[in-house]
Order: C-alpha cells, then structure tokens, then sequence
C-alpha cells in the first residue's frame, strides 16, 4: 500500500487516533471523541467497543465536507448551524464513514457484542463538536478535514485496533 496506511490504533484515555504504515512508521495522528459511556461491547450500551477490529466499508467518497449521512445514506443535505437548530436531536454523521467490523468472536464479533451490528463508525462531526474529550453515541468522532484525510489512507480491511 505505497502511501496507505497499515494500522490504526484508537486511544481512548489519549482520545486520539494514530496511523500507521506497512514500515510501523506513523503517518497521521489527530484528536478524535468517543462515547460519553465509556468503553464497553454490548448492544445498545452507547459505549465504544474495545479490541481488533477492521473497516468493512468506506461510505461517501467524494461527497462534500458536511454532508449529512442518515443509515449510512447521504441525505442530501450539508449541515450547517441552521440545520442543527431544525434538528436539534440528531446524532451528526458527516462527510465520510469508516465502518467497523470485530475480528474477535464472542467479544466484539457476533452475539450481542457485534460491532459492525451496532454501526459503530469512524465518521465526521461538525466542526462545534469538541474533539480530545468522549461525547459520541458510541463512534469514533473525527473532524471533518481529518477524515477526508484518513478515508484516503484506508483500505477496505485495515486493522483498527481500539484500546484504553
């Protein structure tokens, strides 16, 4: 992968994201925010799962910075502060997702510990959302630029290992 990335290591107590090349050389690194609850697998807990994980699908290549995705659909919106306030309820996805998948069954992979069955996304988040503090629904946040970036390093199949 000349110029890909090999790795990413989410850090949750550091809340930030790194990336790393085939040589274990690191080429990206930001802030980033997962969930409020904390880390945890099960279903419906709104926490950040933990373990091995990889990307099951990239979504919206090409799409504008702040297109609003709904069910991993664009909705043919882009948000703006105007938007928020119509909507105010709404759990923000913007610009591009990362789908995760586990990798470790009976952990974060089937059951009611599937990762990839409870959408848990690296995706973008409107840029008044802070970053380096947890405040997601259970995804990993990232701004806007940031996952442009990252979505253009990142192969279906990379390895996202996420830890405490």
């Amino acid at each position: 992968m000349k110029g890909g990335v090999d790795k990413l290591i989410v850090h949750v107590a550091e809340q930030t994201l790194e990336a790393f090349d085939c040589a274990q050389q690191k080429v990206f690194e930001t802030c980033i925010s997962t969930a409020k609850n904390g880390v945890g697998q099960q279903s419906g807990s709104e926490c950040t799962p933990l373990g091995q994980h990889r990307i099951r699908a990239k979504i919206g290549a090409g799409a504008p910075e702040n297109t609003v995705f709904v069910g991993r659909r664009a909705t043919g919106e882009i948000y703006s502060p105007a938007l928020a306030d119509k909507f105010p309820q709404r759990d923000w996805i913007l610009t591009r997702i990362l789908w995760l998948c586990g990798n470790q069954p009976g952990f974060n992979r089937g059951g009611d510990v599937d990762t990839q069955r409870r959408y848990i996304y690296l995706h973008g988040a409107p840029d008044s959302h802070a970053m380096g503090q947890p405040s997601s629904h259970g995804c990993v946040k990232m701004r806007n630029r940031d996952i442009i970036a990252l979505f253009d390093l990142v192969q279906v199949g990379t390895q996202v290992d996420i830890v405490e």
